[in-house]
């Protein structure tokens, strides 16, 4: 069964300045959110002093961020990227109940999780982003580890991006973490933030309509079956279930922002693969990564 709930199109949730706004007001959903928002010079978008930590990422462009709290008072400049195809960019973790204001231009992202438990502000520089190359052949995908527990000190949640390249297989096999099982399984939920582009390098007529494919289906009694396109802004929500495969159609580059926090004690994301498609991890050990990966920001010509 689809369920409204679990898939928010682009701009359907405006509020405030932000292009869409997801957070607990969303029926059946709890430990997550996000908001994405469009700045112009001499615009601003304003987070409130909510008992939630967060993560600033910019997804195109770049700004400042202003911002006061009991986790600290400063400003930040974050240069961005040109566009999330350009490798990974510096981001702003903001610990719970700290207010801020945004100005710059360009498109970003905030991810978010309720939280008691106050974390420092954390710059993090580009540089110092854990870029990892997941999986081989046609599920080799770019990962960048800015938001997980190795490379933050967060409260809650688990944030990471993905880039895969046009006609590439990413969230493969398809896997769960909808029930916890210690050491074996966390119990995350998980907010895809989608974008798609024309490949790097390729040449497409002007009515070119970039699209990917995401898929979520019943891991259980819990009825749940998904199975969306997505272009650029779409955002698909996990509450549990199996997830994957999300899909780079032929010509397309995939980029894709996860959000995961649950109720467990424990900050970790432990998985369990689909059994009926786990085997596939095998065939990489004789596989190469994609000769496309790792994507950074492209020379000018």
């Amino acid at each position: 069964m689809t369920n409204d709930n679990w898939f928010i199109r682009a701009g359907s949730r405006p509020e405030d300045g932000w292009t869409d706004v997801v957070d607990g007001r969303v029926e059946g959903w709890a430990h997550t959110g996000l908001r994405t928002g469009a700045l112009s010079d001499g615009g601003e978008l304003r987070l409130p002093a909510d008992v939630v930590e967060r993560i600033v990422v910019p997804l195109a462009g770049s700004f400042h961020v202003t911002y006061e709290g009991v986790a600290g008072t400063g400003d930040q400049a974050l240069e961005g990227r040109g566009s999330v195809f350009d490798g990974p960019t510096d981001v702003l973790y903001l610990g719970s109940r700290t207010r801020a204001r945004i100005t710059g231009s360009g498109r970003l992202a905030v991810a978010e999780a309720p939280t008691d438990t106050v974390k420092p502000t954390t710059y993090v520089p580009r540089q110092d982003v854990p870029v990892e190359l997941r999986g081989a052949g046609q599920s080799s995908r770019q990962v960048h580890n800015f938001g997980t527990p190795a490379a933050l000190d967060a409260a809650e949640f688990i944030v990471c991006e993905v880039i895969t390249p046009a006609g590439n297989w990413s969230s493969y096999p398809p896997h769960k973490h909808d029930t916890n099982v210690p050491g074996a399984e966390s119990d995350l939920e998980e907010i895809y933030y989608y974008e798609s582009a024309v490949a790097r390098g390729v040449q497409a007529p002007a009515s070119a309509d970039p699209f990917a494919l995401h898929r979520t289906y019943a891991s259980d009694d819990r009825p749940i079956d998904e199975f969306r396109q997505v272009r650029t802004g779409d955002i698909a929500l996990v509450p549990y279930g199996w997830h994957g495969p999300a899909v780079a159609a032929p010509g397309y580059d995939m980029y894709y922002l996860n959000v995961m926090a649950g109720p467990d004690p424990e900050r970790v994301w432990n998985i369990l693969d689909d059994p009926a498609h786990g085997w596939v991890r095998q065939l990489w050990a004789s596989e190469s990564i994609d000769p496309r990966l790792p994507y950074q920001k492209e020379p000018t010509r």
